[in-house]
């Protein structure tokens, strides 16, 4: 029903094969499916509640999956924000909503449950934060062993957490995260590991469910345009792969547009989009303040520069100061709390708003990927820090009101 093949030059491979790029042209590689074998009840697609694991027929696994009851996460309308930006239908698809706090449990769940269809013992991952914590979780409910290897002093403290309570073995790497990358390939490459980094195009599989799941809560519609952020640059050649399938088999009629929000101080894809160029040209060393983007060299450029073009969209960058400005936005309009990365988004599509890049008249999905509390200590820096009172109502009164009754 599947198989791999390579981007590049269209060498396939067996389903069965340990394998992560072209081993003749090192290319990126895609799972290949035959539709017109794939039969989608179309009234159980419509009433059943969204979740990974509904799409399973557009999934490639064998066997009952690794699974705790990830995605389904909820799409909100927000008016509020959609006027502060000047825009007419503004949603929201809040990834921070899955069990660990982002949507890096899509992967996950399809990544560790073919691992164990292809006989691995042990999983493992770089990591700025958050891959590392879905992996550790599912790691933990397949009972396997799990390593990740993290860029020293670069990852939110609450990310690190997830993944010790959840038993991982956690090496913080003296380099950023292209380094802590560069690592673990090697590592699983000269032993029976099997990768779980977004470049196993497994993984990538289970990241299309939102795609899925934004055509399912909208009653089978396409939004005009999708906004995300952009690190590793699996997201968004993943959302736009769930959007072409639900066209090939007739699910839907139209793809939205893809555009990518980098941050400034690490944003090669960005560069590359602006300038036409065919390829990015690494950063080697990326800055910003939204931890999960931090990527200077992300292993799916090529993916994601195709996903962008194809559909017509665009990438641009944003400051962190235009990140932080949009988390509070979310925060303080809507009631949605986001990790910084996952503003990007909203930050991005408030830019493109004011350059006239994006319509005032479209209808636009923010894809925002990880919560709030993935990053408490930036929350901390940033916002007022409580006022200490008197214990007796006049305290209080004043405090509040500047006065006292």
């Amino acid at each position: 029903m599947y198989h791999l093949k390579c981007i590049e030059c269209g060498a396939e491979y067996s389903k069965d094969e340990v394998i992560y790029t072209c081993s003749k042209c090192d290319g990126l590689l895609d799972v290949i499916y035959d539709y017109s074998s794939i039969k989608i009840d179309m009234e159980k697609l419509k009433t059943e509640c969204p979740s990974v694991w509904k799409y399973a027929k557009l999934l490639p696994i064998d066997s009952e999956p690794v699974t705790i009851q990830e995605g389904g996460t909820p799409l909100y309308k927000c008016d509020r924000l959609a006027e502060k930006i000047g825009i007419k239908e503004l949603y929201v698809k809040h990834e921070g909503m899955n069990p660990t706090g982002s949507f890096k449990d899509r992967g996950m769940t399809v990544g560790v449950t073919k691992a164990l269809e292809l006989g691995m013992k042990t999983v493992a991952c770089a990591s700025t934060g958050n891959t590392s914590a879905a992996l550790a979780i599912y790691g933990a409910k397949a009972g396997i062993p799990v390593i990740v290897l993290l860029p020293a002093g670069k990852v939110a403290l609450g990310k690190i957490a997830q993944a010790l309570m959840h038993g991982a073995k956690v090496l913080s790497v003296r380099g950023n995260f292209d380094d802590a990358l560069a690592l673990v390939r090697t590592l699983c490459s000269q032993e029976k590991i099997y990768l779980l980094n977004s470049i196993n195009p497994y993984r990538l599989e289970g990241q299309k469910t939102i795609g899925f799941e934004i055509a399912d809560q909208l009653g089978f519609k396409v939004p005009d345009r999708i906004v995300l952020p952009v690190g590793n640059a699996g997201n968004i050649t993943a959302i736009f792969k769930g959007f072409r399938e639900f066209k090939i088999l007739g699910i839907t009629d139209s793809l939205p547009k893809m555009t990518g929000i980098q941050a400034e101080g690490s944003c090669p894809i960005v560069k590359a989009i602006k300038s036409g160029a065919p390829a990015i040209t690494p950063e080697e060393h990326p800055e910003t303040i939204a931890t999960a983007i931090r990527i200077g060299n992300p292993v799916n450029a090529t993916k994601a520069l195709s996903a962008i073009r194809q559909s017509g969209g665009t990438a641009e960058s944003v400051t962190d100061e235009e990140i932080l400005a949009a988390q509070k936005d979310l925060a303080r309009l809507e009631g949605i709390g986001v990790e910084p990365a996952s503003a990007a988004s909203v930050a991005g599509l408030k830019k493109l708003v004011d350059l006239g890049v994006i319509g005032r008249d479209e209808t636009v999905v923010c894809i925002t990927t990880g919560h709030l509390l993935k990053d408490p200590q930036t929350v901390i820096d940033i916002c007022e820090e409580p006022t200490v009172v008197d214990a007796n109502i006049d305290a209080i009164r004043e405090a509040i009101f500047g006065k006292a009754k």
